[in-house]
């Protein structure tokens, strides 16, 4: 496996794994909540916007993309996360190769990045169907905040890691 700096190659790479990894919540929710995340994972705009205005790593396994994650710099708030703090995006793993570490590393990508780059805080949002993730933030420091609105029919968390 090989880990490094996403680019915009990627962009069709990035659009199947999320697909893949996203779609093992497909029998968790309702088919009206998963046609709404679907659309979401596949706007054609998400990745390259990502690219541009984020860091995204990646892992590769035979010039396929097995994993991804992106850490969005401070300064680019939503209705979700703060004005100065960089959050984390889109971290999915492909299902074969759950386990692994991969997440873990690529998380921890990020948050050496963040680090290098003089972040002070590091945020992210995960949810009750993502027991895997979660368990990972959490042995990497993050604590949970707060709790979200749901979405997607489910409970949604802020976590924060202060660098």
């Amino acid at each position: 496996m090989k880990y490094r700096e996403g680019n915009s190659n990627d962009v069709i790479g990035l659009q199947k794994l999320a697909l893949l990894s996203y779609g093992q919540f497909q029998n968790i929710l309702t088919e009206e909540n998963w046609n709404k995340l679907k659309a979401h994972i596949t706007n054609e705009n998400l990745f390259p916007d990502l690219l541009r205005t984020s860091k995204g790593f990646v892992c590769e396994h035979e010039n396929e993309i097995i994993g991804m994650a992106f850490l969005v710099p401070n300064g680019n708030p939503t209705e979700i996360f703060e004005t100065g703090w960089s959050y984390i995006r889109m971290v999915g793993v492909h299902p074969d190769f759950g386990g692994n570490g991969i997440g873990k590393q690529l998380t921890q990508m990020c948050i050496s990045f963040a680090k290098e780059t003089g972040e002070t805080i590091i945020a992210l949002h995960t949810s009750e169907y993502m027991n895997a993730a979660r368990h990972i933030y959490e042995r990497l420091g993050f604590k949970q905040i707060k709790e979200l609105e749901p979405r997607f029919g489910k409970r949604y968390w802020i976590y924060k890691l202060e660098l």
